[in-house]
């Protein structure tokens, strides 16, 4: 079941960013190291209520402006609008109702989507409420006034965007069909490989970065069974705004791996692994999807017996958070092991629902504490009681010790290692969840 997208939308200054930062808590300022998480966070996870959704920062609009920049931003802010379930149009009290706000108001108007309004630097509900009534002329509905700065305002705001979102009844999905995400950098040929599978020129297809313009959602039928592919749009490339680009090709990454039971990211082979690759993978790590890297475009690359060997040390070395992910090497344009796609991707949807007895699981972790003894400290070391199951996609554990806090990344690593190496899990994430038990219980 995929999360709500909530888009945060407005005129340049009238505090999405803060609001965005705000309601998103420490997400947004702590900075894990894992390589290949972007730094540049427009999007967080957010839980209210019980109900999680994704919300998705954007660049200021101005509806009319013709500076680069800016142009590129609102088209930036269009993507996140046709991708969002509920959009979050932020105005600023203090400067009160422009003529932009009106333009704004009529682009957003045309999605069809649920618009919440919502009155920015409201610091004094009492000095400002006159103020926050002439929002009406919108006619986009009540304003909710906020104060993204004095975090005031947001349990009234929060529980009307979840008002918005399906009922329980209506998330469950009732298509079982697998969906996998093509994701990775424009012009890397990601439509190709669709329509090569399909074979037929389904998704526009041109050496101009940039001309999917929207996320594409297309059944392609093997050996009987049908899988939705969901191509992501490249993005332009532009010297001027390479940095804006990279930030906001994020958009539609996210969307789509957040739809998707297993993602594949494409790397062209004349490039090789690249750091907005990276960032891109990360992604999808982070959410705990099936990952396949597939090196697109091996037709065009001299070869001698050693390529494949060092193009995957080279792939493992950049992407060392992804130990685990299926790489391929392949070609859109002949055809080269596009099928074994297939075989690739039915590996990792077992692996991603296999389920290991807890009896199998403590044996293995038992003998994984005799091998190589639990880290200590100070005089007290670290025991692991008992290990189990409790989900899958990701297979996710659940593992009881003495003391969490001596129970290291590294060693957690090193049992997650021994079970992979009985159980392989290729191509997908696994979770671990250390809790703390008295001896005695």
């Amino acid at each position: 079941m995929s999360k709500s997208i909530v888009a945060v939308v407005g005129r340049p200054n009238v505090g999405k960013s803060t609001l965005f930062n705000a309601l998103a808590g420490d997400r947004i300022s702590i900075v894990k190291d894992t390589p290949g998480v972007t730094r540049d966070r427009i999007y967080a996870d957010i839980t209210w209520l019980d109900k999680q959704f994704t919300m998705v920062d954007t660049g200021g609009i101005e509806p009319e402006s013709k500076d680069m920049m800016l142009t590129y931003m609102r088209e930036q802010a269009e993507i996140a609008i046709a991708t969002a379930d509920v959009i979050l149009f932020v105005v600023d009290v203090r400067q009160g109702l422009v003529d932009a706000d009106h333009k704004v108001a009529d682009m957003l108007r045309k999605s069809g989507k649920p618009i919440i309004l919502v009155v920015n630097k409201v610091d004094s509900f009492e000095k400002f409420m006159p103020d926050v009534y002439e929002f009406y002329n919108l006619g986009i509905g009540d304003p909710i006034p906020v104060s993204a700065a004095s975090m005031l305002g947001f349990g009234d705001l929060l529980d009307i965007v979840v008002e918005h979102f399906p009922p329980e009844a209506l998330e469950v999905e009732e298509d079982e069909r697998p969906r996998i995400a093509i994701v990775g950098k424009p012009n890397v040929g990601k439509s190709s490989i669709i329509n090569k599978l399909l074979g037929e020129n389904r998704v526009i297809v041109s050496d101009v970065a940039g001309t999917t313009r929207d996320a594409i959602d297309t059944a392609v039928t093997w050996n009987e069974k049908e899988y939705i592919f969901i191509d992501t749009a490249g993005l332009r490339r532009k010297n001027k705004i390479k940095e804006e680009l990279e930030r906001y090709s994020i958009i539609r990454t996210v969307t789509a791996v957040e739809r998707a039971d297993v993602v594949v990211v494409v790397i062209d082979a004349n490039e090789g692994v690249t750091e907005q690759d990276a960032k891109i993978a990360g992604i999808a790590h982070e959410r705990g999807k099936g990952i396949i890297i597939a090196v697109n475009k091996w037709d065009s690359i001299e070869k001698d017996d050693k390529t494949i060997y060092k193009y995957t040390n080279r792939i493992r070395e950049i992407l060392s958070f992804l130990p685990y992910a299926e790489i391929m090497f392949i070609s859109a344009k002949t055809g080269q092991r596009l099928t074994k796609l297939f075989d690739s991707i039915e590996v990792v949807i077992q692996n991603r629902n296999l389920r290991i007895s807890t009896g199998v699981l403590n044996e293995i972790m038992m003998e994984a504490t005799a091998l190589q003894q639990p880290p200590s400290d100070k005089g007290k070391r670290l025991r692991l009681y008992y290990i189990t199951q409790v989900a899958v996609k990701p297979p996710t554990f659940v593992i009881f010790v003495n003391d969490k806090e001596l129970m290291h990344y590294s060693y957690t690593r090193y049992i997650e290692n021994k079970i992979r190496e009985a159980f392989g899990f290729s191509g997908t994430s696994l979770k671990f969840f250390i809790r703390e038990r008295k001896e005695n219980d």
